[in-house]
């Protein structure tokens, strides 16, 4: 089976390589690059968290020097996913965001970061009840980005108010959230009942109940549904303790990551062609439609910021086994065979 290469909204690290560090090398991501090359991911936008200002400065600058000098970057990486930190504060909804690096809205600090980057921000996750919340989405749909909302608490008015700016998606929607919110008054229905927002789901088992995940999918439709990772630096590695984004952080066997002692989610484990099988195995859909919401409607979200910025994206085709293993990756002139070995 042939189907298009897997496009990843949302990766803040993989293979035991933090893009968050700070000081992420060009070596140290190809070996992450190389190994999502293998889960069948063939474009992805490397997520960098919030931060201070000056921390979110210094970490652009390791991470777009280290693509621009990579094997696999300048294929893999046509641009950034700034995930804050113009988030909600709020417990519940912050996550394991730093709470205290949080700030009002502001599109221009956005262009300050990004003008020092050879590579543009493509993505920006923002909360639209934050001050200057709606203004902020207006200036950078302006801009050319596409803006998700996330870790918000946004009713029905700020939704669609932001949805009249420019947003267009929502980040990893069901999470980042607290446990407990008004029945059917919140945001998760806000952002579901909007029709102008794609949405980006966290197939695991862990971020979601499969259960709980397939009604969602089909609140939101199909057609307006993304998988996505959330994937961290533990993912693609061995339980144990890693550091991310300058906080410890643990993937237990079970496949969770939790800093030490919390009970809120920090990031996943997952690979997004693990996240395709899921969704096929859990009956939320066929093997074509998983495949389409990792690749396909993550593209099709993702091309209004690609146009803007002048990115053409490499030809990609993986082959798949009959029991949906990636078998073949196809990436430009990049080839790689995992049936006897890689070929480069």
């Amino acid at each position: 089976m042939k189907t298009p290469g897997l496009v990843d909204l949302q990766v803040n690290g993989f293979a035991g390589v933090d893009f968050n560090s700070g000081a992420v090398t060009a070596d140290a991501l190809d070996r992450a690059l190389e190994a999502m090359l293998a889960t069948g991911v063939t474009a992805c936008l490397p997520t960098l968290i919030t931060a201070h200002p000056h921390e979110l400065e210094a970490r652009f600058a390791a991470l777009d020097r280290a693509v621009a000098e990579s094997r696999l970057g300048p294929s893999m990486c046509p641009g950034y996913h700034l995930e804050g930190p113009f988030l909600n504060p709020a417990p519940g909804y912050a996550g394991c965001h730093p709470a205290e690096a949080m700030v009002a809205a502001d599109a221009g600090l956005v262009a300050r970061l990004e003008s020092r980057l050879v590579r543009p921000i493509l993505m920006v996750t923002v909360a639209p009840e934050r001050e200057g919340g709606i203004a902020a989405v207006a200036a950078l749909a302006k801009a050319g980005k596409v803006v998700a909302i996330g870790h918000s608490a946004a009713d029905f008015d700020v939704v669609a108010k932001a949805a009249d700016a420019g947003a267009t998606l929502s980040t990893h929607l069901g999470n980042g959230l607290p446990q407990q919110m008004h029945k059917l008054a919140n945001t998760l229905f806000a952002q579901l009942g909007e029709d102008r927002l794609m949405a980006g789901f966290i197939a695991d088992g862990i971020h979601i109940d499969r259960r709980a995940l397939k009604s969602l999918v089909r609140a939101k439709g199909f057609e307006r549904s993304i998988l996505v990772t959330d994937a961290v630096v533990a993912a693609g590695a061995v339980p144990g303790r890693y550091d991310f984004a300058g906080m410890p952080i643990d993937l237990a066997a079970d496949g969770s990551v939790r800093q030490p002692g919390g009970a809120s989610l920090a990031g996943s484990a997952l690979k997004l062609d693990d996240a395709v099988r899921n969704i096929v195995a859990w009956g939320i859909a066929s093997f074509e439609e998983a495949v389409a919401m990792a690749s396909i409607h993550a593209l099709a979200a993702l091309v209004p910021a690609l146009t803007a910025a002048g990115i053409a994206l490499p030809e990609s085709e993986l082959t798949w086994s009959d029991d949906l293993r990636v078998e073949r990756v196809r990436l430009g002139a990049i080839l790689r065979d995992y049936t006897a070995g890689q070929a480069a």
